[in-house]
């Protein structure tokens, strides 16, 4: 992989405000590249979540990571999102946001519209399925540690999702009904339970854990290779 190119940062607009955001591209641009949403937890625009948008432009994505509680008293906005979450799973201001991000993601120079997914951690990963259940033009997901919508059933319209939970967590059940309703519904995924691991397993805090992070990484990157990298590609014909 290369290392990714001088970040700068931009506004998204959203409901009446002015949301600042990370942008990082790659290095060495080869056309169009793809483009990845990447959506924070409740600790906000951290440098966690900025490693990851370098990780992904180092590996050749667009990446825009989009600061939800800006201007905004952090507790307060973290309560009205988690409301949202559970009662209003995919209509809240939380979604709207990241929608309208991703909108603003595939209208940058360089990036190819038709190729676009998301990523994002407890908070970002519920919103990132929320989000995938009402924009058609995000490819693939990756959720950590998140919650389902609410019906469940709304996961049934939602593009091909690479999750990854953890087995010390409340979230475990959310990962298992997402992967059993997503099969049901024939909607392609990659959904992995960490046995051993706890909340928040990929931030570099307490509950960091090296093994299931850097494996949870790599599936995502292959998921994320084939139906993100590869969407609007012919396929080959035997």
């Amino acid at each position: 992989m290369t290392s990714p190119a001088s970040a700068q940062t931009l506004q998204v607009q959203s409901g009446g405000r002015s949301l600042p955001a990370y942008l990082v591209r790659p290095a060495v641009p080869h056309g169009n590249a793809p483009g990845v949403l990447v959506i924070h937890e409740a600790f906000g625009l951290n440098d966690d979540i900025r490693g990851t948008a370098d990780r992904f432009a180092a590996a050749g994505y667009v990446a825009l990571a989009v600061d939800l509680f800006a201007e905004q008293n952090r507790a307060v906005c973290m309560t009205r999102m988690m409301s949202g979450i559970f009662l209003n799973s995919l209509e809240h201001q939380g979604v709207q946001d990241t929608k309208e991000a991703l909108t603003v993601l595939g209208k940058l120079d360089g990036v190819d519209a038709t190729r676009l997914g998301a990523i994002g951690f407890c908070m970002g990963g519920s919103l990132a399925v929320a989000m995938a259940c009402t924009a058609d033009r995000v490819k693939a997901i990756a959720p950590y540690y998140g919650f389902n919508p609410r019906p469940l059933e709304a996961v049934r319209r939602s593009c091909p999702v690479v999750g990854s939970f953890p087995g010390q967590d409340v979230t475990r059940k959310q990962g298992e009904a997402l992967r059993n309703e997503l099969t049901a519904a024939g909607v392609p995924n990659d959904i992995k339970v960490y046995e051993g691991a706890k909340h928040s397993f990929a931030n570099h805090g307490p509950n960091f854990d090296a093994v299931a992070s850097v494996d949870a990484w790599n599936r995502v990157m292959a998921f994320f290779d084939e139906h993100v990298v590869g969407a609007g590609q012919p396929q080959s014909r035997d």
